[in-house]
């Protein structure tokens, strides 16, 4: 590694790279003194006169982590076992929008539910063709009448921003019912440019281009 030696800047050596071969040479106009900084001993190499930049070289020097890389790996990513047991969790309790599309598209009994958690109002402005309307604060009182307790429940709100899915979710958990979060909820429903109902009748949209391919329908994902 090599490490800059300047008019008025000091090049700091840790004890085990004081060795024979030493980093470097010591040039006119430096002057080394030794230094404990919190247990450990370093050879200090100050440049006392202007001059031109000069360098000095160790090839036992430590790796640097620059800023940058610093960010992503200050926590070390996790054991393989680890990571895939964490990522294989979080399939199981959610899905995606594409996915829930694609099986309630696919015909016949997609094996799930759909569950709308939001308001009588929201789900008037636009609502998944098919799904069961069950605000989260009615699911206690209303859930066994409107749904099958062998057949897994797959709930959604409004989108990313809103925790109401999760809400609907566990409260249907602790009532013993299979569940699912849909990721994305009804807002990235209509942005990937499926059909949904409002109380006119059915719209859709133009599929967002940040959101699923514009010219095909599968995202490849």
């Amino acid at each position: 590694m090599r490490q800059s030696v300047a008019s008025g800047e000091n090049t700091v050596i840790p004890e085990e790279y004081q060795g024979n071969p030493r980093p470097g040479k010591i040039h006119a106009g430096e002057r080394t003194f030794s230094r404990a900084v919190r247990g450990r001993r370093f050879l200090v190499i100050a440049t006392t006169q202007r001059g031109p930049r000069m360098t000095a070289t160790s090839s036992a020097a430590p790796n640097v982590t620059t800023p940058a890389a610093d960010r992503v790996l200050r926590f070390a990513p996790a054991a393989p076992s680890d990571a895939a047991a964490f990522f294989r969790a979080s399939l199981v309790f959610h899905a995606d929008v594409s996915d829930v599309a694609a099986a309630l598209e696919a015909g016949g009994d997609p094996g799930f539910a759909v569950l709308d958690s939001r308001s009588t109002e929201s789900w008037d402005q636009g609502h998944i063709p098919g799904a069961v309307h069950l605000p989260t604060a009615l699911i206690a009182e209303q859930a066994g009448q409107l749904l099958d307790k062998d057949v897994p429940v797959v709930t959604y709100c409004w989108g990313p921003g809103c925790n109401g899915a999760t809400r609907a979710a566990l409260a249907l958990a602790e009532l013993g019912y299979q569940v699912k979060e849909m990721l994305g909820g009804f807002e990235y429903w209509a942005r990937e440019g499926f059909a949904f109902e409002t109380w006119q009748g059915s719209e859709r949209r133009d599929a967002d281009p940040l959101t699923s391919p514009a010219e095909t329908a599968e995202c490849g994902c």
